[in-house]
């Protein structure tokens, strides 16, 4: 491990893919950048070939607790976090007890800032225990020290309009974003898969692409109405690219995330029995995927997250139509996007951080992440080996969930090292230690 100065010369990085420049951090933030940098009481990292971003930001990750610490924990997936390049995340709500309620938001606020890898930002439900009955305590959320800005039902869908509505209307006086899990219940009761020629052949009730459908261009329509943002959590279809894309020609506020494996992962997989491709929204069609990294290169799709969500193994090591649904995703999601969208010429890396850094941190309204990498700015740096190649082994990953769909699948690119605010929490592409603001008693601030 490299001592902890405080001050750091990252040497020879190119920043966003471009020309080699050094980065002088102290005390957290980005004091120098230019060519021929020096420091004699700075620890020096060599980055030559390797590429600097602005440290990732995921507005959709499942860390389980409290509650279901049998498949992950705040410490855990936020150690997965920051080996994937994450330096912020936003914590869902489907916990046990629900993240419903000013106490349990600030309760994860505490354990991101107890843990120190990466800054931890409470999603607060839309509705009261995930039922869709009543709004939750949106404006008490907002309110507490875990300033929560992003709400979301995320697993089920806010189905009512009238629930919905009220909860657009609701966050506008905090501007606030309610993020929507678009599943219309009544199109896909029991279903199994993606509805399609593969689900024929199986003999697998079918998931169709009109249920997410429906549900975006509703809500568009119902964010128009009220002038409220509205975000779409995981976009899987070609028919839900285009009604966005409708929406933000009309100057809706609307954004948009895709998850890594529904741009390269596709119901074919399904084939396999394999519950580890079982996932909701459900893998679609090549179509689909082609459709989806269109709409990410072209801004339809606003950014990228992770939807990870892991699982203890007896709940996926089971027969398909008892498995629950859910992937990892944080170790791996910079490798799929710089296999799908860089390697294809569709994003350079000056894209990849506007669509995994600067536009989620916004969405999040994070003021400190997504910055540029600039003199001035707060360091929060990845450094990115983008020849490497690695193999994944969800057994050697930091997340304590193994169910990975791309276990054995040979990906490029690397996290080398990741700084949360001037503090290398991965160092050689290994954790190196958390946030010295970690010994903290657990929600100071």
């Amino acid at each position: 491990m490299a001592p902890s100065t405080g001050t750091y010369l990252i040497r020879g990085a190119a920043v966003l893919g471009g020309e080699p420049a050094d980065l002088l951090i102290r005390d957290g933030i980005i004091a120098e950048k230019g060519a021929g940098l020096s420091d004699d009481g700075a620890t020096v990292i060599d980055a030559a070939g390797l590429v600097a971003l602005p440290g990732m930001v995921d507005v959709h990750t499942h860390l389980r607790e409290p509650g279901r610490e049998d498949a992950e924990t705040v410490e855990t997936g936020t150690r997965a976090a920051a080996l994937g390049g994450y330096t912020a995340v936003h914590a869902m709500a489907n916990s046990t007890p629900v993240a419903d309620t000013a106490g349990v938001v600030e309760q994860v606020y505490s354990l991101g800032k107890a843990a120190g890898w990466v800054d931890v930002r409470p999603v607060g439900a839309v509705t009261v225990g995930l039922a869709g009955e009543q709004l939750a305590e949106l404006g008490a959320m907002a309110d507490s020290r875990a300033r929560v800005r992003m709400f979301s039902d995320d697993g089920i869908c806010v189905h009512d309009p009238v629930l919905m509505r009220r909860a657009l209307e609701y966050v506008k006086a905090f501007d606030g974003v309610v993020a929507q899990h678009a599943q219309e219940p009544r199109l896909t009761a029991g279903a199994q898969m993606n509805e399609g020629e593969v689900s024929a052949v199986l003999g697998l009730a079918g998931w169709p692409a009109v249920a997410e459908e429906s549900i975006i261009a509703r809500d568009v329509l119902l964010a128009q109405h009220v002038g409220s943002r509205l975000h779409v959590c995981h976009v899987s279809t070609a028919g839900s690219v285009e009604i966005i894309r409708w929406a933000k020609q009309r100057g809706i506020n609307v954004t948009a995330e895709v998850t890594p494996h529904h741009l390269l992962l596709t119901d074919d997989l399904v084939r396999s029995y394999d519950p580890v491709y079982k996932v909701n929204p459900p893998l679609r069609t090549d179509a689909d995927v082609q459709a989806l990294r269109a709409g990410l290169a072209d801004g339809t799709i606003d950014v990228v997250g992770t939807d990870h969500a892991p699982h203890p193994s007896e709940h996926k090591e089971c027969e398909w139509a008892q498995a629950a649904m859910g992937m990892t995703g944080l170790e791996t999601a910079l490798s799929v996007v710089q296999h799908t969208m860089i390697e294809t010429g569709l994003m350079t890396w000056a894209d990849f951080a506007r669509v995994t850094s600067a536009t989620p941190a916004e969405i999040g309204r994070l003021a400190d992440q997504g910055r540029p990498l600039e003199a001035g700015e707060p360091a929060n740096i990845v450094l990115v080996d983008p020849a490497a190649r690695w193999t994944v082994d969800p057994f050697r990953m930091a997340t304590m969930g193994r169910n990975s769909p791309f276990k054995g699948r040979e990906l490029p690119g690397k996290v080398v090292a990741t700084f949360y605010l001037g503090h290398p929490t991965v160092l050689d592409g290994e954790l190196n230690t958390p946030h010295p603001s970690a010994a903290q008693p657990a929600g100071a601030a």
